[in-house]
């Protein structure tokens, strides 16, 4: 049985899985497709048992529905996590050929992202496990995991600083990053139990998306003094905002770093990865790398074998010279121009007492979409 050293054991409860029920429900609301069977009345879904609910969540290995029968609180911080990777991926592929979005049936909420080694793989592992963290991290601030609350060493002095260095107390609750990212080592690198090229790549970048969220922590603080003058700060260690995270990744993504499998001399480690544009043999990447084995394809055309959907129909900028305009956009397909009337109410006045009259207001607006 597997022991998840570190970060407590509590036996399932029916609030678990009720948690466990609002993140799949989250992770429905883009587009995720989970199978819960029959869910029935509530009561009924709550009398099955965290056993069950385990085993209904689709993509998970073994180890991990282990760690989800033991923590089905935390699992529902995890869903909550990985929802909010699929959002922000969203987000910041919006105006690339490749825009985060999967066929049918094979969205990677929990399970193995369907894309070669590429650097859009790379940003979907490294995303959804700065996204476990910060889900994870953010439900133990909240009060809502029993095994962690704030993090009690920031209470030290200075946090392992000297007192001498410090110009501030700690105080109030600071969060416990620490927590949110060893969960996510243990629940997210389970997967990874093959010893080839393609787990390390995924290792590599789960890591680097944990490393951004670490990097970003903030740091909020409190004056206290007479008239505000701030003799004596109260400060704690806070969440950056996750958009933050998605946009240091995005530009690791832009300047990823192609690397290649070779073997090693340790039989602890039998091969790793060194960056294959190197001036220094078996030079490896930085932590911080997103890391990918092989270049991506052009994503103009549906191919399911590739993760690509295709741009056809897709809404393009005519004006934009950037990845959303629709030359680059549509492949060199060209593009489709609509025409449509674009009404609304404007001019909006107030009379007293008590109306409001409006005059309405039209454009004729155009958009474009690929051919």
């Amino acid at each position: 049985m597997l022991l998840l050293r570190g970060l407590g054991h509590r036996s399932p409860t029916a609030s678990g899985i009720l948690l466990v029920l609002v993140a799949l429900f989250c992770c429905w609301a883009v587009d995720a497709s989970f199978f819960l069977g029959d869910l029935g009345a509530l009561s009924s879904v709550v009398a099955l048992g965290a056993n069950l609910i385990c085993n209904k969540v689709p993509g998970l290995t073994p180890r991990q529905r282990t760690i989800c029968r033991s923590r089905p609180d935390a699992i529902a911080a995890v869903g909550q996590g990985a929802s909010l990777a699929s959002s922000e991926c969203l987000f910041q592929f919006r105006k690339h050929r490749w825009n985060c979005s999967f066929p049918p049936g094979t969205e990677p909420i929990f399970g193995p992202v369907q894309l070669a080694g590429t650097k859009e793989a790379a940003f979907m592992y490294a995303i959804r496990a700065a996204g476990v963290a910060f889900a994870i991290t953010q439900s133990c601030s909240s009060g809502n995991l029993t095994s962690c609350g704030c993090d009690k060493l920031r209470h030290q002095a200075g946090g392992g600083r000297r007192p001498s260095q410090q110009d501030f107390n700690w105080g109030g609750c600071s969060v416990d990053v620490r927590y949110g990212l060893k969960f996510s080592r243990v629940f997210i690198d389970a997967r990874e139990v093959d010893e080839d090229s393609r787990s390390l790549m995924n290792l590599h970048n789960n890591r680097a998306g944990r490393k951004a969220l670490k990097d970003l922590m903030a740091r909020d603080c409190k004056c206290h003094g007479v008239s505000g003058s701030c003799t004596l700060r109260t400060c704690w260690r806070t969440l950056p905002s996750f958009r933050s995270i998605g946009a240091s990744l995005m530009r690791r993504y832009n300047r990823a770093r192609q690397v290649m499998p070779i073997k090693g001399r340790r039989a602890r480690t039998p091969i790793f990865l060194k960056l294959k544009k190197a001036r220094r043999p078996n030079k490896k990447p930085r932590r911080a790398d997103l890391v990918y084995l092989r270049h991506s394809p052009n994503y103009c055309e549906n191919d399911p074998l590739t993760g690509s959907l295709g741009t056809r129909g897709r809404q393009c900028n005519r004006t934009s010279t950037g990845t959303d305009g629709c030359g680059m956009l549509c492949c060199g397909r060209g593009y489709n121009t609509h025409q449509f009337m674009r009404t609304w109410k404007c001019n909006c006045k107030f009379h007293w007492c008590c109306k409001v009259t409006c005059q309405n207001c039209s454009e004729r607006s155009q958009i474009f979409t690929c051919k």
